[in-house]
């Protein structure tokens, strides 16, 4: 998929720009809590990271909300990236795998903020289920049908090993569930019409030693051990 349609019909977003807009409702928070309340295209881009060109092409997909001569005012351009986006309304959410990973990501205070809701977490492991992690009790993974249905999920994520993460999609595809995001380093095999972001920490940060060898003046970069275990 190179394009997302968005809540107008007859526009369209490119992915790279959606992928963006979280970054911009970042900073826009940011500036709100500093108690900034207009900011230019300059500040905003400076701001999230980007290019002020950039800032504004991506923008220009949503409608015109800048006003030459005075920017950006910030919490209405808060209000419609949130809209755009999704995140004016509840989330509920499910966590699969309640490990050290997913009792971090329980414990992630950014989900109720940015609209989402934990409303449960799940493992197969009996001696996890009881437990209460962040004010929620774990429960059975046999209970994920049930779950689902009661509070009509729509995104899930996987915080399993590998071995483990294609069963927890199949089982979560066929509950309903069409979003996924996959914690777990695997490669997932889903059915059109559902979307799976995968985060893979390891990956990240054999990236980052990579730039970090090439600072160094170390190694001929063509030997860096790749992100699958082998030579790249």
């Amino acid at each position: 998929m190179t394009a997302r349609s968005s809540t107008d019909a007859n526009r369209v977003i490119p992915e790279a720009t959606v992928a963006r807009l979280p970054v911009y409702l970042r900073a826009l928070t940011a500036l709100a809590d500093q108690g900034i309340r207009t900011c230019s295209s300059e500040d905003l881009a400076s701001a999230a990271g980007v290019n002020s060109a950039k800032l504004r092409k991506d923008l220009s997909y949503l409608g015109s909300y800048g006003t030459r001569g005075v920017g950006y005012d910030v919490d209405y351009l808060r209000y419609q990236i949130a809209r755009e986006i999704g995140v004016t309304q509840d989330w509920p959410v499910v966590i699969v795998g309640i490990g050290n990973l997913g009792h971090a990501l329980a414990n992630f205070s950014g989900f109720r903020s940015r609209g989402f809701r934990v409303v449960a977490l799940l493992d197969a492991d009996p001696a996890l289920v009881g437990q209460t992690v962040a004010g929620v009790q774990v429960r059975p993974f046999d209970e994920l049908e049930e779950t689902v249905r009661t509070n009509d999920v729509a995104i899930g994520v996987i915080a399993t090993p590998a071995v483990a993460a294609q069963d927890v999609a199949d089982r979560m595809v066929a509950t309903g569930i069409t979003s996924i995001l996959n914690f777990a380093p695997a490669v997932l095999a889903v059915p059109e019409g559902v979307d799976v972001r995968k985060v893979d920490l390891s990956i990240e940060l054999q990236i980052l030693a990579y730039h970090e060898q090439r600072k160094a003046g170390g190694a001929d970069p063509a030997t860096v051990v790749g992100a699958d275990g082998g030579a790249a």
